[in-house]
């Protein structure tokens, strides 16, 4: 890969750990915004929800309407949008307008982030692309699950308006970069909206789409509430709980790079391998949960694995309709933000029915779940699959 390709992709990669820390980074600061606002903690948290909503909702739509635009363009437009949005969040005067500043430059978010992704599996040769998305996926995890404890960190050691800024300042390095190192993107071989959507008849995209949605629920059905677990079934606090979710969030940025050579090897037995082995870790969890040195091993396996079903999700939809990547990319992070949530109602169900401890139940469901279908679709699509990822 070239210099010029390296420096490309960072760029994606700190532009998409900008969206997701704005949409994911707020979850630190929840309390701190109720208390200024004066509102509930539960009516606080509409600023995750309408946000993860919106992306739901516009993920197979906008993809489509901006494929046909100069790519730098399309990428500039969002960001900015996104610098804009989180300035007027500083300056916010009540909870609406917080709201309405998030949830506008919500819908924009699956242009970017599908955008990247495809440019960046189009970069280089077709055997380096898994390697390639894998790091810019880089940026989606780091956004998911550090931006958490960074935004947290940020607001305690200087203020609620300082944390929301960095979501801007984050942002605006990203803008600026593109505008200065990217060169001009235009769209050589404009696809029809038709010609895309047409990929909806076949039905291994709708296979593929009912995958990524329940690996999507495995993984949030546990990491929604994973600070809860630790701290009512592990009995962490303090720093020591802070410490497991930093621990959970760089085993998530090696679990990406992992995920992305795997699946340059043998995306079809990566795909296999990916629910059997999470399920046999969700088990573990039952052996180590007590005890906090073995649960932190249980912890570094789960961030690994989290992030692996991130790329193989990716991969899983974007090879089902590979002649329409934009589109495949927008339904990616759709069915990826359905499943985060169905995963924390189902969570949030066996919390209230059987305890805490039990929500890998809840994770294991979804796995064998996805470990059908994606037998499945090797059963039936074998001979196409195999050349899709040879």
């Amino acid at each position: 890969m070239t210099k010029q390709n390296n420096l490309l992709i960072f760029i994606l990669t700190v532009g998409v750990f900008g969206i997701l820390t704005t949409e994911m980074g707020v979850i630190g600061i929840l309390p701190l915004i109720a208390d200024h606002f004066q509102i509930s903690v539960s009516k606080a948290g509409l600023l995750v929800s309408l946000f993860a909503l919106a992306v739901a909702i516009s993920g197979p739509i906008m993809p489509l309407l901006f494929s046909g635009i100069n790519r730098k363009k399309v990428m500039l437009l969002v960001l900015g949008i996104f610098v804009i949005g989180n300035i007027v969040s500083v300056f916010a005067s009540n909870f609406t307008v917080l709201l309405i500043a998030r949830v506008i430059p919500a819908f924009f978010h699956p242009i970017y982030c599908a955008l990247a992704l495809t440019v960046a599996a189009t970069s280089g040769s077709k055997e380096e692309a898994p390697k390639a998305v894998s790091k810019v996926i880089l940026g989606v995890t780091a956004g998911m699950i550090l931006g958490v404890p960074i935004t947290n960190y940020i607001a305690s050691a200087t203020s609620l308006e300082m944390a929301m800024l960095f979501f801007a300042f984050v942002n605006a390095v990203a803008f600026i970069a593109t505008l200065v190192f990217i060169p001009s993107m235009p769209v050589k071989e404009r696809l029809s909206y038709g010609s895309q959507v047409v990929v909806l008849k076949k039905p291994i995209t709708w296979l593929a789409v009912v995958t990524v949605i329940f690996i999507g629920s495995a993984t949030s059905s546990i990491s929604t509430f994973i600070a809860e677990y630790l701290e009512t079934i592990t009995n962490l606090s303090g720093n020591i709980l802070t410490l497991a979710l930093f621990v959970l969030g760089l085993a998530s940025l090696i679990g990406n790079l992992v995920g992305g050579r795997l699946l340059t090897r043998n995306a079809m037995k990566t795909a296999i391998a990916f629910p059997i082995v999470l399920g046999i870790v969700h088990l573990l969890s039952f052996v180590t949960s007590k005890s906090t040195g073995p649960m932190m091993i249980t912890i570094l396996l789960w961030g690994i694995l989290f992030a692996i079903g991130n790329n193989v999700s990716q991969y899983w939809i974007t090879s089902a309709a590979p002649e329409a990547p934009d589109f495949a990319n927008g339904l990616f992070l759709s069915c990826g933000n359905l499943g985060i949530t169905i995963g924390t109602a189902v969570g949030g169900l066996f919390i209230s029915g059987l305890g805490t401890q039990y929500i890998v139940l809840g994770g294991l469901l979804f796995l064998i779940m996805s470990l059908v279908s994606i037998l499945l679709r090797n059963y039936m699509y074998s001979p196409t699959t195999k050349q899709l990822a040879s």
